[in-house]
């Protein structure tokens, strides 16, 4: 529509260049009859205006009085007391005098002109051909409509500067931009205003100086001099109490005007505002000008119908529809960008909703989530890494979504995950927000996220060797999981558990711990992961009620039933991977008989049974000192209590399993150095692997890197 708009006044303005001078075109009439006076003084009156005769004018609001004054017959509008100075019935525009507003001008104290109210006249103040100025130093100069501010600029002006003013200094020479004088636009449809002005505390002079504010035409302060060059009024000059301004009229649907307005002319009704529905306004059609509010005052423009310049015309169009075509087709080119720029932004928006970017922006506005560790990466550069998500790179898949490895355009080999939402996204969100904010090598880092795509995706640090699960119960020769080994893992793990627990700024429930979630870097230190069925809880808190929700095996029995999950759960959790970490058996087999199908109740029932060693790994009976691994076994069973409030902390464990590891360690130096290693309480033993009570009344206590037989449950005494 822009285009052929702009096409058609090409084409107007090259026919229109070539049309006679508005010198030889003829006169129009403007006046419904003859006996109509046309003329007061040298202005010209037009209908709808008119004078004495009310079939003259239009209605009561259009009737002009001559008026006889010291410089002559000036014509004003009766129905609101201005004068009038030109009519421009073509585009339904009357020019009159605006009374101006003045401040000690004259020696006058507070002196202004009248509110004008235009209120339900036909008249509204041009917005387009108006402006609104203030004159004066220091000043602020308010519009008022409807006892509201609607309009206003500032007048400014230092001490050498309020001096020139004073000295004649010219209007306009800096254009009015705030120095001398500022001026301002109109609101849409003024029907009335005030002025109110007030002096600016700072600055130069300006305070009981002459100051002016006015409703007038853009060019109200032009004087044509008898040179004939377009000249400024000083601002000496300005001590007027009237200027040009223009006034926009309709002709109301109750005016008697209505019955007789010209069928072949273009009358539309009104459709702005304060006139919509109830006026019209008048104007000729292409190729005609004169007064459309009258019958036949249209007349054709010389020449622009005629035959001979038809071919010109032709010729005019079919270059201007050659220039339209290029510019079409350019328009349309950066119109298809701009829509397609438009549709990938909306999309990307849909996106970030459904992909709860509102949820994360307000969990990271409260603090919830780190942003300065958030990087937000984009959709082409994920397809990039992935080649645009090749099941060949896919590096596993769960409940929540598929993991692919990556690799990003600095060379970071990266995992990225692609949730299955399906319409709830707060695993997502509550993964990003908990990953974001944690600090722990042994937990693995998330690097940022994509909100751009209808699946949202997570992008963490790749661990090149898998998860512990694959190397316990999958064949696998590339490793050998030895008992160092395993308790180095375990203690990792542990330790992940126990700063969630009570090292991060607020508690953290994993929820889901389990030997798949237990991941490899490349040195096979271990790395905590999935996060998105974890929970942030408040400090004072002791559980969180959710709807149960885990991994059949590791899930702890009292939450199954109490639906309140404590950091106890975790606990029970931690205690099924180290029991695998002791038996290579996978936490549900139904390979195993009856009750044995679940790991957690087949290894403390071998305990009570004092068959521990029956279902311990082989490689670990070989390497591992006894002592030890009843230790841990012991250990296990704490974790594994049914009543969660008999299970150590994860600080407990933690310590426990260092002590251990420790032990071993000083063990195993001492073997290789073929030192002796006093053992204290095992005189009683002849064989390292014989002689030892699984049940847990006859568990030996580590205290301080020694042994010694005494009854009940194991503890370890942390070295602080």
């Amino acid at each position: 529509m822009v285009l052929q708009l702009a096409c058609f006044m090409i084409i107007l303005i090259i026919i229109f260049s070539m049309s006679p001078s508005a010198s030889a075109q003829q006169d129009y009439p403007n006046t419904v009859n003859p006996d109509c006076d046309s003329t007061c003084g040298d202005v010209t009156i037009t209908y709808p205006f008119g004078m004495r005769n009310p079939t003259c004018y239009a209605d009561k609001w259009f009737e002009i009085e001559c008026r006889n004054t010291s410089q002559g017959s000036k014509p004003y509008i009766k129905s609101i007391n201005l004068e009038v100075t030109s009519m421009d019935p073509g585009s339904s525009n009357v020019y009159i005098m605006n009374p101006v507003f003045q401040w000690n001008c004259n020696n006058k104290t507070k002196y202004s002109k009248p509110v004008v109210n235009l209120t339900g006249t036909p008249f509204v103040y041009s917005k387009e051909l108006n402006k609104f100025t203030t004159i004066g130093c220091n000043k602020i100069a308010f519009l008022q409509s409807n006892g509201s501010k609607v309009s206003g600029c500032v007048s400014l002006c230092d001490e050498y500067d309020d001096r020139e003013v004073n000295s004649n200094v010219a209007y306009g020479s800096d254009g009015c931009v705030g120095r001398f004088c500022c001026e301002t636009s109109l609101p849409s449809y003024l029907v009335e205003y005030n002025v109110t002005l007030e002096e600016l505390t700072s600055g130069g002079g300006g305070g009981g100086r002459c100051s002016q504010a006015l409703i007038g035409t853009v060019d109200w302060n032009r004087v044509y001099p008898e040179t004939g060059s377009e000249e400024y009024r000083s601002f000496r000059d300005l001590d007027v109490d009237y200027v040009r301004a223009v006034l926009s009229w309709v002709v109301f649907n109750s005016s008697a005007a209505m019955k007789t307005l010209p069928v072949g002319n273009n009358c539309t009704m009104a459709a702005n505002s304060p006139y919509r529905g109830s006026g019209w306004v008048c104007d000729c059609y292409t190729g005609y000008y004169g007064n459309p509010y009258i019958g036949g005052g249209c007349i054709a423009i010389p020449g622009f119908f005629e035959n001979n310049n038809r071919a010109k015309k032709w010729a005019i169009v079919g270059v201007s529809s050659g220039l339209g075509s290029i510019i079409f087709i350019v328009a349309m080119w950066f119109l298809y960008k701009v829509v397609r720029k438009r549709m990938i932004e909306k999309r990307r928006q849909k996106f970030f909703k459904k992909n709860g970017g509102l949820l994360l922006k307000q969990r990271m506005s409260s603090g919830e989530a780190n942003v300065d560790k958030g990087i937000l990466f984009s959709l082409k550069d994920l397809k990039k890494a992935t080649d645009n998500f090749n099941m060949n790179r896919v590096l596993g898949k769960g409940g929540q979504g598929t993991v692919y490895k990556g690799m990003l355009v600095d060379g970071r080999i990266v995992a990225v995950k692609k949730f299955k939402v399906e319409g709830n996204i707060e695993e997502f969100i509550n993964e990003f927000v908990i990953l974001s904010q944690i600090n722990n090598r042994n937990v693995v880092k998330l690097l940022g996220c994509c909100l751009e795509t209808e699946i949202p995706l997570l992008v963490y640090e790749f661990i090149p060797n898998g998860n512990l699960f694959q190397y316990l119960h999958d064949q696998n020769e590339d490793l050998n999981m030895t008992w160092d080994m395993r308790l180095r893992i375990a203690t990792e793990i542990a330790g992940a558990l126990f700063y969630l627990h009570s090292v991060a700024s607020q508690p953290i429930y994993h929820r889901d711990v389990k030997s798949t979630n237990i991941l490899l870097d490349e040195k096979y230190r271990a790395k905590l992961a999935d996060f998105g069925a974890s929970r942030i809880i408040s400090v004072e808190a002791t559980h969180l009620t959710t709807v149960v929700q885990g991994t059949f095996g590791y899930l702890d029995p009292e939450y199954f039933h109490t639906s309140q999950f404590t950091e106890k759960s975790d606990v029970y959790s931690f205690g099924v991977v180290l029991a695998e970490l002791l038996t290579c058996q996978k936490a549900v087999s139904f390979a195993r008989p009856g009750e044995s199908k679940n790991l957690a109740s087949y290894f403390v029932q071998c305990m009570e049974d004092n068959s521990l060693f029956d279902i311990v790994d082989k490689r670990i009976t070989k390497e591992g000192k006894r002592e030890h691994v009843i230790a841990v076994a012991n250990l296990v069973k704490r974790c594994l209590e049914l009543n969660g409030r008999k299970r150590p902390t994860m600080k407990e464990v933690t310590l426990e399993l260092e002590e251990i590891r420790k032990l071993e360690r000083k063990s195993s130096n001492a073997e290789q150095n073929h030192e002796e290693v006093e053992v204290v309480g095992i005189e009683n033993y002849q064989q390292p692997w014989t002689g030892y009570s699984t049940t847990s009344n006859s568990f030996p206590t580590l205290s301080s890197g020694t042994l010694s037989p005494k009854s009940g449950p194991m503890h370890i005494v942390a070295l602080e």
